[in-house]
């Protein structure tokens, strides 16, 4: 089984189809999904579709994409991160792809994320683009090796996949992987053990080959862990359960 280990299926496009989503699931073998708040002011509707199924489980952040936003302080992290469903800080991060000029207010929101994550024991789900030095950097600083986590979405080179994994973070690749142009971003895949590898959807976005161009959704998870498999020469029973073991295990989930 599968897991789907970063998806927004709280998004009113695919909140409006979650009964069909989990049945996809179901049928491509599928088994859990986390939904990742990108904001304070849709925490509501994450937590409201996390608590539809057993199988869903919720984060608390603010993405670093979103300017003119509520700030999180360390406390209100902290407070919301109690509810049962929150397994996760973040999405947090940095990203000076779609944003420029002073960029200090996304550092520091970066900085509160690290901190009350370390204070309330749950792992960061890190967000990074075009900002990959300053990222590591302000990961060492705030100590997020405490805690660990995983790096999302993961675009960069091998080297940046080292460094984090050194600080105790998973590389997750989404269905960039299965583009027949991302062979840099494959031969990173290719070197990433398995036992620091998860695979996620980012839906409703980034739908893999042979769904691209198209809205994501959970279920095609399984096309990125059967690229994971064929670029690494294993079964796609061996990345099914290996890392759904990493999902279990950075996340603190019983099953």
């Amino acid at each position: 089984m599968y897991v789907d280990s970063h998806c927004h299926i709280h998004f009113p496009e695919l909140r409006a189809r979650l009964p069909e989503l989990l049945a996809h699931m179901d049928e491509r073998g599928v088994s859990h999904a986390l939904t990742v708040c990108v904001e304070l002011a849709e925490l509501p509707a994450v937590l409201e579709v996390a608590s539809l199924a057993p199988n869903l489980f919720a984060s608390v952040g603010v993405h670093p994409d979103y300017e003119k936003t509520e700030e999180p302080s360390i406390e209100t992290l902290i407070e919301l991160a109690r509810h049962e469903k929150i397994v996760a800080i973040g999405e947090t991060g940095l990203d000076y792809y779609r944003l420029t000029g002073d960029l200090d207010w996304q550092r520091e929101r970066f900085r509160v994320h690290i901190r009350a994550a370390r204070q309330c024991g749950k792992p960061l789900i890190i967000h990074t683009r075009q900002a990959a030095a300053d990222t590591l950097r302000i990961m060492k600083e705030e100590g997020a090796e405490a805690v660990g986590g995983v790096m999302h979405c993961f675009t960069e080179s091998l080297e940046v996949a080292l460094e984090a994994m050194e600080l105790g973070f998973y590389i997750s690749f989404s269905g960039i992987v299965t583009f027949k142009k991302a062979t840099a971003l494959q031969d990173v895949a290719r070197k990433v053990p398995l036992e620091r590898l998860l695979i996620e959807t980012d839906s409703p976005y980034l739908a893999p080959t042979p769904y691209r161009g198209r809205t994501n959704e959970p279920a095609y998870v399984a096309y990125v862990g059967e690229q994971i498999a064929a670029l690494k020469g294993v079964s796609n029973d061996e990345v099914a359960t290996q890392s759904t073991k990493n999902f279990f295990k950075l996340f603190n989930i019983l099953k």
